[in-house]
C-alpha cells in the first residue's frame, strides 16, 4: 500500500489519540505559536473565547460534549481564517456542589463529617478530591478533540484567581458596593448555607391553602400555605383603598394564637392586591422576602420562629424543637378545634429546593455579605456605549444598559427580553456562604475593628471572617481573570473583551449577568460581545437525563463505540441556537456511517490520483468546471452560516453535499474518465476530485476534526489541516 493510501476501514480508536498528540505537539492551539509559525499575523483580527468552566464535582456529561463541540467549531473556524485565536480552558471549584458531593462520599465510606476535622484538613481533603476530578475532566476534554490552549489553563480556586477575587472584593468594599447586613436570605437546611435565588429549583407539588383568623375577636381573615410561620406574624397588611378593612387600619391587637402571644398591627400597603384571596396578608418578616420588604417600609419588628435546621423556635414549649411539618399539624388541629379555620383548599404549590443538595429552602434573617446592585457610584472609566465614563450609575444600570445599547448582543433574541425582565426585580446579591471550600472572605476582625485587604493584616490578633464567597463571585471574573487581571497583561490587552460566550441558557442569571456586572465595574468594558445560548441535552423522548433513574449517558462510552466525530455531528446538526437537543444514539450511528463515507471517498480519490502531477493545472472539461463552480457556491453558503453561528445548517449542508453530490454523483461520474485512455480527461477528473476532496476536508474539519485531519495527512503529509486557510 502506498504511503498516501488509506487503510480499507476507518478505526477512530487508532486515529484519535494519535491525531490529538500531533496537534498538541505542534503547539498551534496557542496563538503565540501560530504567530511564530506564520499561521497568523501579529496584527490579525483576534477571536477569543473563555470555556465555561466545568464543575470539578465529577466527570463530564453529554451537555458538556454539546457545549464544548460548538465552541470548538467556532475556534477551529476562526483559526483557519488566520485570526489570532485563543480559547482559554479552565475548571470551576463549584464550592457548594463539590463540598456536598465530597461530604456525601465521606459519610458513605468512613461515616465521618466535616466536624471530625479541622478547617485546614477538611479544605485540603476536598481540594485533593476536586483536583483529582479536574484531571479526569481535562482528559475528557481532549477526547472530545477540543483545540484549547492548555498553556493558559485556569482554575477558579488557584493562586492567580485568588488574587483576582481578593482585588475585586476589596475594590467593591472600598467603593461601598459590598456590605455586611442582617437581611432575609435563602437558607438551605440540608447544606447549612445560604444560596442565591438562582440556585433554587422550583418543583410543583400539591399543597393546601388555609384561611383562618388569629382569634375569634380578630376582624380580618388571612390565608397561608405555611401555618407554622404564622406564630412569627407581626402585622396584617391590606390595601389602603379596600373599603372592607379601612376602619381597622392602624389598630393593634394582642392575641393568644395557638398558645403563642402575638401583637398584630393592621397596616395599609399599596402592594397588596385586594382581589387576591381575602385581600389581607399576614406579615411574617423573618420568613418571607416580600414580607421583609413590607416590614422595612413600615418599620415593623420581626420574630424568627424557624431555625437553621428547619425546626421551630421562639414559639411555645409545645412547638419549639418540632420540625416545621410537625408544627403545621399541631397548629392546624388547634385552629380547627377553636373554630378559627374558615376554609381548606387544595392548590398547586411551588416548593423551592436547593439545586445542589435538594434541601427545602427556608427564608431566614441572617447576617451576611451582599453586593449592593442599587447604590450609585461613579464609573471612572468606560469603553461601553451604554455607560459613559464619569457617569453616576448602579451595578444594575451597568447590567441593563450594556445590553439595551447593544454593547452585548444576546442570541437568540428572546433571551434578551428574559434578561431585561429579570434585571427589573433584581435584589442585592448575597455573596457569603457557610461552607469551608472556596475563597474565604478577605475581611478580618479585631475587637471593634474591621480590616479588608488583598492579603491578611501583618499584626497579630486578627481573626478572618469564617464564611466563603459564592462560587459565582469568582466565576463572574472569568473572562478577564483568566487573561491575567488584575495585572495589565498582553493577553488582557489583546483578547479582552472576548468575542463570544456560549453557555447553556440556564445560567443566564447566575453567570452571564454577573460577568457583565463585574467586567463593567472593574474594567469599564464588556466581558464579551456576543452571548450565544445553547439548549439542554435531553433523551430521545425529550425528557431530562436523570442519574437516579439511570438514564444518563456517558459521552466517553459513545466515543469508544462510534468515534468522537460521529458524536460531535449528532449534537450539532439540526439544532438551532437556544434549542434543546433530543439525544438519540441512532443519530450518532448515522454520522458514524457518514465518517465511513468520507473515508471511503477519500480512499478512492487517493488511490486514483497517485500519478497526478499536483504542480500543474490541466485544462478542465466543461462538466468538471461545473462541479467546481457548484463547490464555490457551497463554500460561500457554508461560510455565511459559520459567520452567523448557524452551525446546525452548515453541518447539514456539508453532510448532504459530500454524501449526495460529491460521493454519489461526482465520484461516480469520474470513474469512467479515470479509466479512459484520454489523458486530458483523466487529468481533469483527477484535479477536480482532489480540489473537491481538499476543500471538503477543510469545510468539515471544525465539525469532524479527527477523520478530516487523518485524511489530510495523506493528502498533504507535511501540513496540518487545523491551520490550513479556510
Amino acid at each position: 500500500m502506498s504511503t498516501k493510501e488509506l487503510p480499507p476501514q476507518y478505526n477512530p480508536k487508532e486515529v484519535e489519540d494519535k491525531i490529538y498528540k500531533l496537534w498538541e505537539g505542534s503547539g498551534v492551539f496557542n496563538p503565540d505559536v501560530c504567530i511564530k509559525k506564520g499561521v497568523a499575523k501579529k496584527d490579525a483580527k483576534t477571536f477569543s473565547i473563555a470555556l465555561p468552566p466545568p464543575n470539578v464535582t465529577g466527570t463530564l456529561h453529554l451537555g458538556h460534549a454539546f457545549e464544548h463541540t460548538l465552541q470548538d467549531i467556532m475556534t477551529r473556524y476562526h483559526r483557519m481564517k488566520g485570526e489570532r485565536t485563543l480559547w482559554v480552558p479552565g475548571t470551576d471549584h463549584a464550592a457548594i456542589a463539590t463540598q456536598a458531593k465530597y461530604e456525601k462520599e465521606l459519610y458513605k465510606n468512613d461515616k465521618k463529617s466535616r466536624h471530625d476535622f479541622s478547617r485546614e484538613d477538611f479544605f485540603s481533603q476536598i481540594h485533593e478530591f476536586a483536583l483529582k476530578n479536574q484531571s479526569q475532566i481535562l482528559s475528557q476534554l481532549k477526547k472530545l478533540g477540543l483545540s484549547i490552549d492548555w498553556s493558559r489553563l485556569a482554575f477558579t480556586l488557584d493562586e492567580k484567581r485568588k488574587l483576582a477575587v481578593h482585588t475585586a472584593f476589596k475594590t467593591m468594599y472600598d467603593d461601598g458596593l459590598i456590605y455586611r447586613g442582617y437581611r432575609i436570605v435563602n437558607w438551605d437546611p440540608k447544606g447549612q448555607t445560604t444560596i442565591s435565588d438562582d440556585e433554587i429549583m422550583h418543583e410543583e407539588a400539591e399543597g393546601m391553602l388555609y384561611t383562618f383568623r388569629y382569634s375569634k375577636e380578630f376582624p380580618i381573615p388571612v390565608a397561608t400555605t405555611r401555618p407554622e410561620t404564622k406564630v412569627g406574624d407581626v402585622a396584617v397588611a391590606v390595601h389602603p383603598d379596600d373599603a372592607r378593612y379601612k376602619k381597622y387600619i392602624g389598630k393593634t391587637y394582642n392575641i393568644d394564637f395557638v398558645g403563642v402571644p402575638l401583637e398584630i398591627k393592621i397596616i395599609a400597603d399599596k402592594e397588596i392586591d385586594p382581589a387576591y384571596g381575602t385581600g389581607a396578608v399576614g406579615i411574617t418578616p423573618a420568613h418571607s422576602m416580600v414580607d421583609w420588604e413590607i416590614a422595612e417600609r413600615h418599620k415593623l419588628p420581626f420574630k424568627k420562629v424557624v431555625n437553621e435546621f428547619a425546626r421551630m423556635e421562639n414559639a411555645s414549649d409545645e412547638l419549639n424543637g418540632k420540625k416545621t411539618l410537625e408544627a403545621r399539624e399541631i397548629i392546624m388541629e388547634k385552629l380547627r378545634s377553636a373554630g378559627l379555620l374558615e376554609k381548606e383548599e387544595k392548590i398547586k404549590n411551588n416548593i423551592g429546593k436547593a439545586e445542589r443538595t435538594g434541601g427545602i429552602v427556608e427564608p431566614l434573617p441572617k447576617l451576611q455579605w451582599f453586593v449592593d446592585v442599587n447604590k450609585p457610584f461613579v464609573l471612572k472609566r468606560s469603553k461601553m456605549k451604554g455607560v459613559k465614563s464619569g457617569s453616576s450609575v448602579t451595578l444594575k444600570d451597568v447590567m441593563r444598559k450594556t445590553v439595551e445599547e447593544g454593547d452585548v448582543t444576546i442570541m437568540p433574541d428572546h433571551f434578551k427580553k428574559i434578561y431585561e425582565h429579570w434585571i427589573e426585580d433584581l435584589r442585592d446579591w448575597c455573596i457569603s456562604r457557610q461552607i469551608l471550600y472556596g475563597h474565604r472572605i478577605p475581611v478580618w476582625y479585631k475587637e471593634k475593628e474591621t480590616y479588608c485587604g488583598i492579603a491578611a493584616p501583618k499584626e497579630n490578633g486578627w481573626t478572618q471572617d469564617e464564611d466563603t464567597l459564592d462560587t459565582w463571585f469568582s466565576s463572574a471574573l472569568w473572562t478577564f481573570s483568566t487573561l491575567g487581571w488584575p495585572d495589565a497583561t498582553e493577553d488582557l490587552k489583546n483578547y479582552h473583551p472576548t468575542t463570544v460566550i456560549n453557555p447553556g441558557y440556564e445560567i443566564l442569571f447566575t453567570w452571564v449577568a454577573r460577568m457583565i456586572l463585574m467586567s463593567g465595574y472593574l474594567l469599564g468594558e464588556i466581558p464579551f460581545r456576543l452571548v450565544c445560548f445553547h439548549g439542554m441535552v435531553r433523551d430521545k423522548d425529550g425528557k431530562k437525563f436523570s442519574k437516579s433513574a439511570n438514564t444518563g449517558i456517558d459521552p466517553l462510552e459513545v466515543i469508544n463505540k462510534y468515534g468522537t466525530d460521529a458524536l460531535r455531528m449528532s449534537l450539532v446538526v439540526g439544532i438551532a441556537p437556544g434549542s434543546d437537543v433530543n439525544f438519540d444514539l441512532n443519530k450518532v450511528k448515522a454520522y458514524q456511517h457518514f465518517a465511513n463515507k468520507i473515508w471511503n471517498a477519500a480512499r478512492f480519490v487517493l488511490m486514483n490520483t497517485q500519478d497526478f502531477n499536483k504542480d500543474s493545472k490541466p485544462e478542465l472539461a466543461p462538466k468538471d468546471s461545473e462541479f467546481l463552480a457548484e463547490l464555490t457556491k457551497v463554500k460561500a453558503d457554508v461560510t455565511q452560516d459559520m459567520e452567523q453561528y448557524r452551525f446546525y445548517l452548515a453541518g447539514e449542508k456539508l453532510y448532504h453535499y459530500f454524501w449526495h453530490t460529491f460521493a454519489d454523483k461526482i465520484i461516480e461520474a469520474s470513474k469512467s474518465k479515470l479509466t479512459n485512455p484520454d489523458a486530458a480527461g483523466k487529468a481533469s477528473a483527477q484535479y477536480t476530485l482532489l480540489e473537491i476532496l481538499g476543500t471538503c476536508l477543510k469545510l468539515i474539519h471544525p465539525f469532524m476534526p479527527f477523520i478530516t485531519e487523518e485524511t489530510w495527512q495523506k493528502l498533504e503529509p507535511d501540513k496540518l489541516l487545523m491551520v490550513e486557510k479556510w
